[in-house]
C-alpha cells in the first residue's frame, strides 16, 4: 500500500465578493481534487490547537501526526535542520527574513512593504546575507552568532548558548502596516534591533539593491527577525505508523520537519516554493520516491504566497496547477500501475486573500481509500462542500491515523 499527502500550503480561505461569494478553492477549476472529493471521505478538521498561533510549522507538524502542543519547540531549529545546522540543546535560532520596508529616517516610522523582498533570488540573498555577516557588530561578546544564507528570503539566525524569551512578530502578518508596534521585544530585543538597524545601513547600497531598484524590483533592505526556536526532539515517523517514505517542498520548514522526523528530504530542481514553480516535476519526484518507499508527503508552498500577497488569480492559477499537474498525474499513474494507494487531500491551515495572512479556521480534507470501499462524498473539494458532510476532525494529528492506521470500521464510525 502506498500513502500519499497532497498539501496545497495555505489553499483554503473564504468567500470573496470578487468570485461571487466563492472562496479561491471553490472557483478554481480543480477536477482532480472533486474526483477524490466525490469518491472519498469528505469533512472538515481543525489543524491548530486552541491558544496556538496558526504557523505554517504547527500545522504541519499536526498533519504529520505530531501533536503541536508536545512537540512543538519554534520554527527556526526546523528550519535550520533543513539547512545543515547542527544545533545543540541551548543553542537557540530564529529565522532571518530579507525584507522590504520604506526607506524612513527612523526604523520604528518605516512599514512594511514586502515580507520577501520581492521574492527575492537565493543567489542575491546569498551576497546580501554574506554581507551582513561580514559587517555586523556586536557589542557584547559574550553573545555568540551565526547568520547563515538559505533560500531565496529566508535566512537563519543562531544564538549558541543563548536564551528564550524574545517577543517577534512574522513579518507577513504586518503587510502593509507601520512596523514600529511590531518591532522585537524581550529577550535578545536589544541585539535583533541592532542588527536590524546595521541592516539597513549596510544593504540600502548594496549594489544588488541598486540594480534591484533600477529593474523595479523591491529592494532587500532590512533583516527581520523572528520564529524563536529550539532543537526539537521528534519519533521517528517509521516508529509512529510503521511506513518509511520521504517530503518533498521547496521551503527548508518542511524539509526541516520530515528530517526530523527522519523521511527522507527530496530536493527538486525547479521547485521554487513561489507561483511558478514546477509541479510536474514534484509529481514525478513523488512518483519516483513511490517506487521504492511507502510514504510522501507532497508539499506545495504557492497557494499560501499567494494569499499573503492578496492575488487572487495567483491562489487560483496555484490550485488549478496542483490539480492539473500534480494530483492528476501522480492519481492517474498509480491507478494504470494497479498500485493500491490512499490519499490524503487538505491544507495546512487558510490564508485568506482579504486579510494575507493565517487562520485557525478548519480546512476541508478528502481521505481517499478505495479499497475501503466506503464514502461520505461532497459534490466537489471545498470548504463549503466538504463541511456539509458533517464529518468534523478536531485534532489535525488524528489524520496520519485516519490515512494509515484506521480501519474501515473506524472509518465508518466518523459518520455517527
Amino acid at each position: 500500500m502506498k500513502y500519499i499527502v497532497f498539501l496545497g500550503d495555505g489553499m483554503a480561505g473564504r468567500p470573496l465578493k470578487e468570485l461571487d461569494g466563492k472562496t479561491a478553492l471553490r472557483f478554481a477549476k480543480t477536477p482532480n481534487m472533486d474526483f477524490l472529493a466525490q469518491n472519498g471521505i469528505a469533512g472538515m478538521v481543525k489543524t491548530v490547537p486552541e491558544n496556538m498561533h496558526p504557523a505554517s510549522d504547527i500545522a504541519n507538524l499536526s498533519v504529520l501526526g505530531y501533536d503541536p502542543r508536545i512537540f512543538y519547540t519554534g520554527r527556526s531549529p526546523l528550519e535550520a535542520v533543513s539547512m545543515g545546522i547542527t544545533l545543540n540543546s541551548n543553542d537557540v535560532a530564529y529565522r532571518c527574513n530579507l525584507v522590504t520596508i520604506s526607506e524612513n529616517s527612523s526604523l520604528s516610522d518605516s512599514t512594511m512593504i514586502d515580507y520577501s523582498a520581492g521574492e527575492i533570488s537565493t543567489v542575491e540573498a546569498a551576497e546580501l546575507i554574506k554581507s551582513c555577516a561580514d559587517n555586523f557588530k556586536v557589542q557584547d561578546s559574550a553573545t555568540a552568532w551565526e547568520l547563515h544564507a538559505g533560500a531565496s528570503y529566508r535566512h537563519c539566525l543562531v544564538l549558541r548558548n543563548g536564551k528564550t524569551g524574545s517577543l517577534c512578530t512574522p513579518p507577513h502578518d504586518i503587510s502593509g502596516k507601520q512596523i514600529k508596534d511590531f518591532l522585537p521585544e524581550g529577550e535578545n530585543s536589544g541585539l535583533f534591533l541592532s542588527l536590524m538597524e546595521q541592516s539597513r545601513k549596510i544593504l540600502e547600497n548594496h549594489p544588488i539593491n541598486i540594480k534591484r531598484k533600477e529593474e523595479g524590483l523591491n529592494p532587500a533592505n532590512c533583516c527581520w527577525f523572528w520564529g524563536e526556536g529550539t532543537k526539537p526532539d521528534l519519533a521517528s515517523f517509521s516508529s509512529r505508523y510503521g511506513v518509511s517514505g520521504g517530503v518533498i517542498s521547496a521551503v527548508d520548514l518542511i524539509k526541516g520537519i520530515g528530517i526530523c522526523a527522519e523521511l527522507k528530504s527530496i530536493d527538486v530542481p525547479g521547485a521554487t516554493g513561489t507561483l511558478h514553480t514546477d509541479y510536474s516535476a514534484k509529481a514525478a519526484a513523488a512518483l519516483k520516491l513511490l517506487e521504492t518507499q511507502d510514504f510522501v508527503y507532497l508539499h506545495v508552498e504557492a497557494p499560501d504566497e499567494c494569499g499573503h500577497h492578496k492575488d487572487i488569480e495567483g491562489k487560483i492559477y496555484a490550485i488549478e496547477s496542483i490539480d492539473r499537474e500534480i494530483i492528476g498525474p501522480v492519481i492517474k499513474t498509480l491507478a494504470a500501475k494497479g498500485e493500491a494507494y490512499s490519499a490524503l487531500l487538505m491544507p495546512d491551515h487558510p490564508t485568506p486573500i482579504e486579510i494575507g495572512t493565517h487562520t485557525t479556521d478548519p480546512v476541508p480534507f478528502v481521505l481517499y481509500r478505495p479499497l475501503d470501499n466506503f464514502t461520505v462524498s461532497a459534490e466537489a473539494y471545498s470548504e463549503c462542500d466538504c463541511a456539509k458532510t458533517g464529518i468534523f476532525i478536531q485534532n489535525g494529528f488524528e489524520m496520519m491515523d485516519m490515512l494509515i492506521k484506521y480501519s474501515k470500521n473506524d472509518l465508518i464510525a466518523l459518520k455517527k
